[in-house]
């Protein structure tokens, strides 16, 4: 009974009271020794019950994501995905917690999705985007209760919905016919299915390109006839395929709206998107980045209408470049970079109410953190800690002392998390949807080791150990490949690349931050361009031999796996590993440098990383020498190989090309393609196949 009692004033104070201070009171520690005694016995209570995570368990877990805060502070509303495995689909509610963490409840509860949502100015009623009449449109709940009211119905639907500082109008985008289809143009063959391109791109992502651009719209909140402010324009806005709401930014007094595109002719060779800022009374335009050449994005007005804050790539053709925050002021015109004295790439970002400093999420190491950064001389400082990623949406209270982020690691999914504005506060939970699911799960150690490379620099690594991990037992080794080129091993939690689920199914996990990954400032990054099979493989190489001289390692057990350009260090490792591996796994991976320049559709990419197109004399070098096709002569290894039909990055023939190889070389080796994926997979009986096939595969093939 004792036990009992401790354990439940244990839970009361770590989970039901939030963590921090109120009122600014100090919050008063447990007793001396009670504190450590409790949870002990917590942990003996949950080693007693804990068990392992399953794929169907994994993929069950509910999605949270877009916190943002009311107009008055108290409320934090958020979207909230439930996926439905049954059906192999998943529902998207929206929800609102106050923001001490005491009260939530859900707001929509239609079987189909409700997201993108937003406040009114004043607070007291919410606007957002419905797939219950079959395109996403627009409907707003009032706050104090009563059915949503529908006010568009437009044809192809609405996205990026945003309401108007002074309350009267709703900004969004949907798609507008800007040219003849086929069928218009040969009437006489109504039956023909024919795309007729006179320009590339020809497709973009997953989708081939239409007669239809996505536009900038206004519309009334009460209804009626929505404007296009993009009218004519031959260009789209938000940016295809990631780019979101986060390109689209009101005035404070809703005067106009600045919006990002790319209105460039050499649309497949450029990365020169600019900030654009449109008069929602009369429609005139004006380009406020010109001269910028590379990517630049994501405006926001500060509150006391002075700055336009906004993210810029300083380079032409790099996707990759350092993302800095630069500072428009709508005086003078004049444009200066704030973040200048920081190496690291600028992420989520919001203003300060006074508009005094902002408030954005970065990497610092392989860790993403929040900073603030003051406006008047560029001075930061990071505001949180610890072994997380603070990255999934950011926000502040109207008063500016909370914050409010989504917060994530290798054991545990996005849940969202408030704190004081301030240096080392202690942040307190505000959702904690996959709790009660994870609470018995056994959680994988992680460790962070800094491994030599062979020129003598340190490469930052992630081991990731399962949960019940004996150093006298011999384990099989997973060596991670990070896809991007350029994107940190930090510590997300994928629903595909699960290092909790690989760790739990017995892997002891080795993942790199090799060269070409951001985090570690720009020249670590920008050393895997035209050096794809060089150091960037050998640091793979190396985490991968330091973990060989572990005695715990089955040397005779030890995958290599990736996705996209960690697919393709797959398919050269699989060319030059000298026998270190016993299985391959590659997802969507690069295989053959030439054929993927001619079919892929961002051609900057392939530019930038590998000098030129392939017929440039000095180009040729890199795709002779990096090229894993041409180490296909040495492919000795098993090896699995996924694609999705409608990946258009990295097309599905690059599969096919390397699944060749291997089934003429006699390898054993087995392709899984998904008709109805792209890059990713999204729907969750796919991937609960894709996880069945892969530890199937990686499990059975030993040296």
């Amino acid at each position: 009974m004792r036990t009992r009692w401790l354990l439940f004033v244990l839970a009361v104070l770590l989970f039901a009271i939030p963590l921090h201070a109120q009122d600014g009171q100090t919050s008063r520690p447990l007793p001396a020794g009670l504190e450590q005694q409790l949870k002990s016995k917590v942990e003996q209570e949950q080693q007693e019950k804990s068990r392992l995570i399953t794929a169907e368990e994994l993929l069950a877990l509910k999605r949270v994501y877009s916190p943002r805060v009311s107009p008055d502070g108290k409320w934090v509303l958020y979207g909230m995905t439930t996926p439905d495995i049954e059906n192999n689909t998943g529902n998207s509610d929206l929800y609102l917690v106050s923001v001490d963490g005491e009260s939530r409840r859900q707001l929509t509860t239609s079987p189909k999705g409700d997201f993108g949502g937003v406040w009114s100015p004043d607070g007291k009623r919410i606007a957002f985007l419905s797939t219950r009449d079959g395109a996403p449109q627009i409907y707003v709940l009032p706050l104090e209760g009563g059915e949503a009211r529908k006010i568009t119905s437009i044809e192809d639907g609405v996205s990026n919905l945003s309401w108007s500082p002074d309350g009267k109008l709703f900004a969004f985008t949907s798609d507008v016919k800007m040219d003849s289809t086929v069928q218009e143009r040969y009437p006489e063959y109504a039956d023909a299915d024919v795309r007729i391109y006179d320009d590339i791109p020809v497709r973009h992502w997953d989708e081939w390109n239409d007669e239809k651009y996505m536009h900038l719209f206004v519309l009334p909140v009460e209804g009626g006839e929505a404007r296009d402010l993009m009218y004519g324009e031959r260009w789209e806005t938000p940016l295809k395929p990631f780019g979101g709401a986060e390109q689209i930014a009101w005035s404070p007094d809703g005067s106009e709206i600045a919006y990002v595109s790319k209105k460039t002719e050499d649309f497949a060779a450029s990365t020169n998107s600019d900030i654009y800022i449109v008069n929602v009374t009369n429609g005139s335009t004006r380009n406020i980045t010109e001269g910028m050449p590379g990517f630049d994005r994501d405006p926001l007005y500060s509150p006391d209408g002075r700055w336009i804050a906004f993210h810029s790539m300083a380079r032409a053709g790099h996707e990759a470049d350092r993302n800095r925050l630069m500072l428009y002021d709508r005086r003078s015109g004049e444009i200066t970079e704030l973040s200048r004295t920081l190496d690291q790439w600028v992420g989520p970002t919001v203003w300060a109410p006074d508009s005094k400093a902002l408030y954005f999420a970065a990497e610092d190491g392989a860790t993403v953190q929040v900073y603030r950064i003051r406006v008047n001389n560029g001075e930061w400082e990071i505001l949180t800690g610890g072994m997380y990623n603070h990255d999934a949406g950011l926000d502040i209270t109207p008063d500016g002392k909370t914050l409010v982020y989504g917060r994530r690691n290798f054991n545990m999914p996005t849940e969202l998390f408030a704190q004081k504005a301030e240096k080392n506060e202690r942040p307190w939970p505000l959702t904690q949807e996959n709790t009660a699911v994870l609470m018995n799960v056994s959680k994988a150690r992680i460790e962070e080791r800094w491994i030599p490379a062979v020129d003598g620099k340190k490469i930052q690594t992630w081991v990731v150990y399962p949960p019940d991990f004996d150093p006298s037992k011999k384990y099989p080794l997973i060596t991670y490949c990070q896809g991007g080129p350029q994107a940190t091993v930090s510590q997300f939690f994928s629903f595909a690349w699960n290092f909790l689920l690989m760790a739990s199914e017995g892997y002891v996990v080795v993942a790199p931050n090799r060269r070409g990954l951001p985090g570690f400032g720009q020249e670590w990054n920008d050393a895997i361009s035209q050096d794809w099979g060089g150091l960037p493989m050998q640091d793979i190489l190396s985490a991968t031999d330091a973990m060989l001289q572990e005695p715990y390692i089955d040397r005779n057990h030890v995958s290599a796996i990736g996705a996209s350009a960690g697919g393709y260090a797959v398919f050269w490792l699989a060319g030059n590993h000298e026998g270190r591996f016993s299985s391959f796994v590659s997802h969507c991976g690069v295989f053959n440098l030439e054929s993927m320049y001619g079919a892929t559709e961002e051609l900057w990419f392939t530019n930038w990383e590998n000098g030129g197109p392939y017929w440039d004399a000095e180009a040729r070098r890199n795709y002779d020498t990096h090229s894993p096709h041409r180490y296909a002569q040495n492919w000795d290894t098993p090896i699995l190989i996924i694609t999705g039909e409608h990946d258009f990055r990295v097309p599905y023939t690059q599969s096919l090309e390397a699944f060749t190889v291997a089934q003429v070389k006699g390898i054993p080796s087995k392709l899984i393609v998904y008709p109805k994926e792209n890059h990713w997979v999204l729907h969750p009986q796919e991937q609960l196949i894709w996880f069945e096939e892969f530890f199937d595969f990686i499990g059975k093939h030993r040296k």
